[in-house]
């Protein structure tokens, strides 16, 4: 196994730790999953292999792909199976798919898509964990939900009986890290109040920060960060 994506998983872990002391933070409180877009699989064994327990993907045919070739070599060193999350925008026609191959649905962006999931997860008999990607900086060619919209959707939710809804996601505008910082801020303000709407009860985790600012994120109160170059390197052309 080559030491370099173990290296740079250990650098990942001891930024988290660092951050998780500045905000007086634990960081057993913070789950780690490494992004693996146009990633060969090899290196997500690798990174597996050194400890990533929980991998996320935005395509879900490149994604079936590769956890198929993941779980033959997982077995062959008779491995742990990662988590996987699915991250990127979600088409209903891909629905049936994701909810067989995943295990968190980070995307959920509208109700008709919570309504398919449902079904799709019941027919496999499976119960997915999702969180509601929410468009704060309200740009409008960024994926997620309206703030307003929320209410909405948590009401659907409780009607969904093969469904988690988890929690809330955000990827924040382009911009400098403190513009950034108030996107973080905004969702975990966001969150906290639906905590006390129906349905939104269970809503624990923010899914916020990438490989340049989740340090920042979870000192904003991010649970999950999505970290992919600064694990697996730069992306394949």
């Amino acid at each position: 196994m080559s030491a370099e994506i173990e290296q740079r998983l250990a650098a990942v872990r001891e930024r988290i730790s660092r951050a998780t002391q500045r905000a007086g933070r634990d960081a057993q409180e913070i789950t780690l999953v490494g992004v693996s877009k146009r990633q060969p699989a090899a290196r997500v064994v690798e990174a597996v292999g050194a400890g990533l327990g929980h991998v996320g993907e935005n395509y879900v045919q490149e994604a079936l792909a590769k956890q198929e070739e993941v779980r033959a070599a997982l077995e062959v060193m008779d491995g742990k199976p990662p988590t996987w999350h699915f991250i990127g925008h979600l088409q209903r026609n891909k629905a049936r798919a994701a909810a067989e191959a995943f295990d968190w649905i980070q995307s959920l962006d509208r109700v008709s898509l919570g309504r398919e999931l449902e079904q799709r997860a019941a027919a496999a008999g499976r119960r997915l964990r999702l969180l509601v990607q929410v468009n704060v900086s309200g740009e409008p060619q960024k994926a997620g939900i309206e703030p307003r919209a929320l209410d909405e959707l948590l009401a659907s939710s409780r009607e969904w009986s093969h469904l988690e809804l988890a929690g809330l996601m955000v990827i924040p505008a382009v911009g400098e890290l403190e513009s950034t910082r108030a996107c973080f801020a905004k969702l975990r303000e966001l969150r906290d109040r639906h905590r006390s709407l129906p349905g939104g009860e269970a809503l624990h985790e923010l899914s916020m920060g990438m490989s340049g600012d989740f340090e920042v994120a979870i000192e904003e109160g991010a649970t999950i960060v999505r970290v992919g170059t600064a694990i697996f390197g730069a992306r394949p052309d």
